[in-house]
């Protein structure tokens, strides 16, 4: 093990989620915080405002993103989970401004990811403090068993998800843990962890990054073929494109390659929310 404990990893495979765990320095802090206000301000709008493909894949336009993605705290804890050949898949911004009404419902990550096995692990990394006044995320323990559940696309108001989905089915809210981090940490949460945040009632910004990971031998399920980019170890199995760390900020290269790795990910995003209704559906018959 590179990073975490027995301990550590039993309660991750329990649970389905490990928290909190320090990876910034002070230093790459403000780089990082540095670089969310550059592509503000090259977007001229806070991102959850941008159009929706700004909130995805960063790692592939953005070196100080890549950085965090590359982060070698970040990529020991992975490693101990889902081993030494890791692509990074997917990234997203998760940012709620000052008393803002933006929150997300219970649900699981993986439900239209459409990867085959389900054992995607996302590193959240807090830019600012991430405490339960500013709507960190709560999840529910999935008791060592983790299985997909029901999911609407419901399309809610303030969502912070893409459909806005909400888990249907019943949920055991007795042992909810508020998964607090202070900035410059990240906790980590399976695909199919049971997880939610509430709306951020303090008077600053939180600031969250998700960091998606795959072992290189998982594959899409979908007729999509997907790009990711190899951060740690090789990759043999060649299921992805995949694509180049970024030279610089946001040039012509780097903005092709998102272009590429983003449309990719929408369009498998579209076919899984589809196959998802088709597939309750006939379960329900």
């Amino acid at each position: 093990m590179k990073r975490l404990t027995q301990q550590q990893l039993d309660t991750y495979n329990r649970d389905g989620f490990l928290y909190p765990l320090d990876a910034l320095s002070p230093a790459e802090l403000a780089a990082a915080q540095a670089g969310v206000n550059r592509f503000e301000g090259y977007l001229g709008s806070p991102v959850a405002k941008a159009e929706l493909k700004w909130r995805s894949h960063a790692f592939a336009h953005s070196p100080w993103f890549a950085d965090l993605a590359f982060h070698p705290r970040i990529l020991d804890a992975v490693e101990d989970i889902i081993g030494p050949d890791i692509l990074i898949w997917t990234s997203t911004f998760f940012i709620k401004e000052p008393q803002s009404p933006t929150f997300a419902a219970w649900h699981q990550d993986g439900t239209y990811f459409g990867l085959a096995p389900q054992t995607l692990i996302t590193a959240w990394v807090a830019l600012s403090d991430a405490s339960h006044e500013a709507g960190c995320m709560d999840a529910v323990s999935f008791n060592g068993v983790p299985r997909q559940m029901y999911h609407a696309p419901k399309r809610l108001e303030h969502s912070i998800n893409r459909t806005g989905q909400e888990v249907m089915e019943p949920i055991d809210e007795s042992g909810i843990q508020a998964m607090e981090l202070k900035a410059g940490q990240f906790s980590l949460h399976h695909e199919l962890a049971i997880h939610r945040s509430s709306p951020n009632n303090a008077s600053h910004r939180r600031i969250g990054i998700g960091l998606n990971y795959i072992p290189t031998s998982v594959r899409t399920t979908t007729s999509v073929r997907m790009s990711a980019m190899l951060v740690r170890g090789k990759d043999e199995y060649g299921h992805f494109d995949l694509i180049e760390r970024p030279k610089a900020e946001l040039d012509d290269a780097a903005l092709a390659a998102h272009l590429q790795i983003n449309s990719r990910y929408r369009d498998n995003y579209n076919e899984m929310v589809a196959r998802h209704e088709r597939e309750f559906a006939a379960a329900a018959e």
